[in-house]
């Protein structure tokens, strides 16, 4: 597939040529640094010194201040609390979070994670009929709630107050609950407004802390919940976000015992040495999810809790094996999905993919919505029926926000939620056709000609002979990457192969590239094997690429892995 190499915008010279100086870096890292806005001596310093003194007042975020005095008030009365959780990471890390803490101060608690499939997404009324049968005074919901009004009205109606944490984006409707705490609030001025769902759970702990004179290192001990949350969510790891993870890979890589529950994934995952996003992204998210895609989600949230790496694994050894499942289940309904864009003219040329079948997997269709993308490469909804209704998962492309074009069609919806990149959807099976429809209108209207093209961010262009340990050290220094803080993609122009080409597996590329001669690098391209005839030719080319280590028979040497490339005219 085509890719768009497309260069940041370049800051300002003077600021880059001050940075530089005061730093004692070179000006290509004090360009990188401009441009995601650290252009100050004091901005780098907090970037590359985070701190959790750097962390925003968790009474700036509006409600706060009654969502602490209500929790306190149902501790002093020994009210019963119903922790409520979505089933995604976001929600299971964000229940053990707040159960965790919370049972430490009262016996009169528990979790709630709804079934995704009885209950579908959010707030239910079978969660709020279990809270009242149960005497349940207080449900404070997680990663979800913002968008359930109706829900706590019910809820109200019988008794039960709410304290909603969530993170998405909130209708015109509030919810009338004791304290909605959602930095995304149009009236709310809390400094940052990207917390995953388990960050805005955090903050009320931090809150709850300081307001009863609790030490802060008791709830600080729970942030690698939060970076979990925060990796897997794929929320950006910028300002208070970067701090948290920071923080919270610290709490996971350090010479302690892990949180069992955590040990137990690692070990599952065969990941060895430090973790950082990456490996949780593809070592831990796709594992604690499944439990919620291929049965009950409740199993992460006690996967997490679990007090020894016994128990733990005897919960993480059954999702290990959902996670098996999940995988078998998405590719075989990636392969009927690609077969029913293949075979049809129309959505072979379309702006948009949606399709439908009644018996795929409810628990799977984001992740063959991800996989389509990565063939036709547009917005896309997947769609099964759920409970007699058709309920769906988009996912976007770069630049284009999914969530805005489903609310086009809204009219058609029963409901919907969600991101610019992700988000969920139901509605009756008979809509699907003008869903469809319209849907392919408004992306039609709305996507560029370049949102259609996957696209290569690309910080700077260097020469090879730039590389050296020490450049490497200070953009290592600059993790933990992600969203908003990506490892740096550099470009340098007319590199030669030095006669070491070769393809390995069947469709990677290994290679030895000199750009003037006698300065020479390892590199990696993944899937790149197409282009090995043109290179092994001696044929110049561009390339695209990160730096990273590779570690082989205990030696350590740098290496370009390679995201694109360009042969030459």
């Amino acid at each position: 597939m085509e890719k768009r190499w497309e260069f940041k915008q370049e800051a300002s010279p003077e600021a880059v040529e001050r940075l530089a100086e005061s730093l004692k870096i070179s000006s290509t890292l004090a360009s990188i640094l401009c441009q995601r806005d650290l252009c100050t001596f004091d901005d780098a310093r907090h970037f590359f010194r985070p701190s959790l003194d750097h962390l925003h007042d968790p009474f700036l975020m509006k409600d706060m201040d009654r969502a602490v005095n209500r929790l306190n008030e149902a501790l002093h009365n020994a009210e019963k609390i119903l922790v409520y959780g979505d089933y995604d990471v976001d929600g299971t890390t964000s229940v053990a979070l707040m159960y965790g803490f919370l049972r430490n101060h009262t016996e009169h608690i528990e979790y709630y994670i709804p079934d995704r499939y009885k209950e579908g997404y959010g707030v239910s009324t079978q969660g709020i009929d279990y809270a009242a049968a149960h005497g349940f005074k207080l449900i404070i919901s997680l990663d979800c709630g913002i968008k359930s009004a109706d829900k706590v009205a019910y809820a109200a109606s019988l008794g039960i107050d709410f304290v909603i944490c969530d993170h998405h984006l909130p209708d015109e409707d509030i919810p009338k609950a004791v304290a909605v705490l959602d930095p995304k609030r149009p009236d709310c001025q809390y400094p940052y407004k990207e917390l995953s769902g388990c960050g805005v759970g955090f903050k009320l702990l931090q809150a709850f802390c300081m307001q009863n004179d609790i030490a802060q290192e008791e709830v600080f001990r729970q942030l690698d919940l939060v970076v979990v949350s925060i990796a897997s969510d794929i929320v950006p790891i910028t300002g208070e976000n970067r701090i948290l993870a920071y923080f919270g890979l610290r709490y996971i890589n350090s010479p302690r015992p892990m949180r069992p529950g955590l040990a137990a994934l690692k070990e599952l995952a065969a990941i060895t040495g430090e973790m950082d996003i990456s490996s949780i992204v593809f070592g831990f998210a796709p594992r604690i999810n499944a439990a919620g895609r291929m049965g009950d989600a409740k199993r992460s949230v006690r996967m997490l809790l679990a007090n020894s790496k016994e128990e733990a694994f005897e919960v993480a050894d059954v999702i290990n094996e959902s996670n098996k499942e999940r995988r078998s289940k998405d590719t075989n309904i990636t392969k009927e999905a690609l077969q029913m864009i293949e075979e049809d003219d129309f959505l072979r040329s379309a702006n948009s993919t949606v399709l439908y079948k009644e018996s795929w997997h409810k628990g799977v269709i984001g992740i063959v919505a991800s996989r389509c993308i990565e063939k036709y490469y547009r917005p896309t909804i997947i769609l099964t029926q759920s409970n007699g209704k058709a309920s769906g998962s988009a996912r976007s492309v770069h630049g284009f926000n999914v969530h805005h074009a489903i609310e086009s069609c809204s009219d058609l919806l029963d409901q919907f939620g969600g991101h610019m990149y992700a988000a969920g959807l139901t509605l009756p099976v008979e809509n699907i056709p003008a869903f469809r429809e319209r849907f392919e209108e408004v992306v039609a209207k709305t996507i560029t000609e370049e949102q259609k093209i996957p696209q290569i961010e690309i910080d700077a262009k260097i020469k090879i002979s730039q590389i050296t340990r020490n450049f490497y050290k200070i953009i290592n220094q600059m993790e933990p990457f992600g969203p908003g803080n990506m490892r740096p993609v550099f470009m340098s122009e007319c590199v030669y192969d030095t006669g070491a080409v070769r393809v390995v597996g069947t469709t990677h590329l290994k290679l030895s590239l000199t750009q003037d001669g006698y300065h020479t690098i390892d590199a990696i391209g993944f899937g790149l094997g197409d282009f090995y005839n043109a290179i092994s030719k001696g044929l110049p080319f561009d390339v695209c690429y990160t730096i990273e280590e590779n570690v082989f028979r205990g030696v350590s040497s740098l290496q370009l892995s390679i995201k694109d490339i360009r042969m030459r005219k």
